[in-house]
C-alpha cells in the first residue's frame, strides 16, 4: 500500500532514478522533475506530502525554490540536496523553510529515515490546521447546505421548533442528512449547552439496545459487575436523537413512551425511578404511520413522537443544490482527508447531476470521497465516478430499479458480506436486510 507521495526535483538523472528507487521500495508513490519550474508545477499539480530538491538548479536557486514552493503549499516539507562546499546555501535554504538536508553522494541510505521524519512532522501541520480550520465551519443551521425550495422549507419548519421542547420526528431516506438537522435543532435550542448523543437504533443488536439506552443496576444479569449509565442519563439537560427509530423493539418502545410522557423510567436490576431531563428527536426512514396501523411500531409512542414532523428532500429533488452540495463536500472532506483542494471539472459536475442518487447526501459524499483517493491531479474528472450515470429520460426507468441494481452491485462485490456491503452502501444493516427482502435479492 502506498504511504506517501514524494517529489523529488534534481537535473542529475541518475541521483533521481537512485533516489526514486530506493523510495519506490519503501511503498512511497514517486514523482521526479528536472528543472525547479517543472517541480513547481508538479508540486501544485499533485498531492505530494514531501519534496527533496537540490539546491541549486540551472533555472533556479534552492532559496527562491523553497519560497516558492512554500508558497504553492506550506504543508509538505522539503528536503534539501546539497553536495560539499554549498552548506551556506543549504543553512539559507534551511531558514527560508525547508525541513532538513542530505549530503550526495555519501547519505543515500538516510533519505527513507529523513523522509519518515518529514512525514511526522507533516502529520502534525495538517492536524494543527484541520482543527483550526474545523474551529471556522459553520454550526446549527448555518451548516445545511442548499437553496432549493423543498430543503428551505424542511428548514423553515426546524428553526421554527428549535426553541420548543416539543419532541420532532424526521422522516427521509436513508442519508438525506437528518442527523445534521437533528444537530441543529439541538445548536438552536435551549438546550444548546448541554450534550447532543444520536444512537443507531438499528446498528445495535435488540437485546443490548435498551441497555445502551437506559443503563442498569449491578447485578442486573450475569456479567453486570457494576452500575452503567444509559445514553438518556448521559444525555442529561441535552437532546438525544434516536436514529432509525423505525426499528425499536416493542418493549423498548413502551420504555420510550414512558420517558417521553413522565421523564422517568426503572433501569433492569433497579427498583426505583431515574428521571431524566432530555428532548427526543427520532429520525427513520420507514413509514412509521403505517408501522403503527399494523401493529408493528407504538399507536401511542407514534402518536407522541410526530408530535413535530419534519420530511427531508431526497437528493434526486433537489438537483439544483447538486454541485454546491459537492463543493461544500469537498472542502469537508479535503479537510478531514488532509488533501488540499479539488476542483471539479465541467464534466463531472454535469455527470453528478444525471445520477439517481439512492443513497441521498451520504452517496455523494462516499462518491467525493474516492475520487480524491483517485485523483493525482487538482481536478476531479468523469472517470473518477464509480459508475456510468444512468438516463432515465424517455426509459421508464424507476428510481427502485436503480437503487436495487446498486445494492445488487454492492452485495456482489462483497460477496454477499452485508455488514460489509451495508458500510459501504451508507445505510444499516436492518436497512439492508429489508431492501433485500423487497426487491427479492438472492444470494
Amino acid at each position: 500500500m502506498t504511504k506517501a507521495s514524494i517529489l523529488i526535483i534534481d537535473d542529475e538523472e541518475k541521483l533521481r532514478s537512485l533516489l526514486s528507487r530506493i523510495l519506490r521500495l519503501e511503498g512511497f508513490k514517486v514523482f521526479e522533475a528536472g528543472t525547479g519550474e517543472s517541480g513547481l508545477q508538479m508540486a501544485g499539480e499533485f498531492d505530494v506530502q514531501v519534496i527533496i530538491t537540490d539546491v541549486r538548479l540551472p533555472d533556479i536557486s534552492g532559496l527562491d525554490l523553497v519560497s516558492k514552493l512554500k508558497k504553492v503549499n506550506p504543508v509538505p516539507e522539503i528536503i534539501i540536496l546539497t553536495a560539499f562546499g554549498n552548506i551556506t546555501d543549504t543553512v539559507t535554504a534551511i531558514k527560508a523553510g525547508a525541513f532538513d538536508y542530505l549530503t550526495k553522494g555519501d547519505q543515500e541510505d538516510l533519505i527513507v529515515p529523513r523522509v519518515e521524519r518529514a512525514l511526522e512532522k507533516v502529520k502534525l501541520t495538517q492536524r494543527i490546521l484541520f482543527l483550526e480550520k474545523r474551529a471556522e465551519l459553520p454550526t446549527g443551521f448555518e451548516s445545511i447546505h442548499g437553496k432549493s425550495t423543498a430543503i428551505q422549507a424542511a428548514i423553515h419548519l426546524a428553526r421554527k421548533v428549535a426553541p420548543t421542547e416539543t419532541p420532532v420526528l424526521l422522516l427521509g431516506e436513508t442519508g438525506t442528512g437528518k442527523e445534521v438537522f437533528a444537530s441543529a435543532i439541538h445548536q438552536e435550542s435551549l438546550r444548546k449547552d448541554g450534550p447532543f448523543l444520536a444512537v443507531n437504533c438499528s446498528a445495535i443488536a435488540r437485546d443490548l439496545l435498551e441497555s445502551e439506552m437506559f443503563g442498569y443496576k449491578a447485578g442486573a444479569f450475569t456479567g453486570a459487575m457494576k452500575d452503567k449509565k444509559g445514553l438518556f442519563e448521559e444525555a442529561q439537560n441535552g437532546t438525544l436523537l434516536l436514529d432509525e427509530a423505525g426499528d425499536l423493539s416493542l418493549d423498548v418502545q413502551a420504555k420510550l413512551l414512558r420517558v417521553l410522557e413522565t421523564g422517568t423510567f426503572i433501569k433492569p436490576g433497579d427498583t426505583k425511578l431515574t428521571q431524566v431531563n432530555v428532548r427526543i428527536i427520532a429520525a427513520t426512514n420507514r413509514d412509521l404511520k403505517t408501522d403503527s396501523e399494523t401493529g408493528s411500531f407504538r399507536s401511542d409512542l407514534y402518536y407522541r413522537l410526530s408530535a413535530f414532523t419534519i420530511t427531508l428532500p431526497p437528493l434526486r429533488e433537489r438537483k439544483e443544490d447538486i454541485q454546491f452540495l459537492a463543493e461544500e463536500c469537498l472542502k469537508s472532506l479535503s479537510l478531514k482527508m488532509n488533501r488540499p483542494l479539488k476542483k471539479m471539472s465541467t464534466e463531472f459536475a454535469e455527470n453528478l447531476v444525471t445520477l439517481p442518487w439512492p443513497g441521498n447526501i451520504r452517496e455523494l459524499k462516499n462518491v467525493l470521497e474516492r475520487a480524491i483517493i483517485l485523483c493525482d491531479g487538482n481536478e476531479l474528472t468523469p472517470d473518477l465516478l464509480p459508475v456510468h450515470p444512468i438516463s432515465t429520460s424517455g426509459t421508464g426507468l424507476q428510481l427502485s430499479d436503480s437503487e436495487k441494481h446498486q445494492i445488487e452491485t454492492i452485495l456482489t462485490r462483497f460477496n454477499w458480506d452485508k455488514p460489509a456491503a451495508a458500510k459501504a452502501l451508507g445505510i444499516g444493516l436492518t436497512t439492508l436486510y429489508r431492501k433485500i427482502k423487497e426487491y427479492g435479492l438472492k444470494e
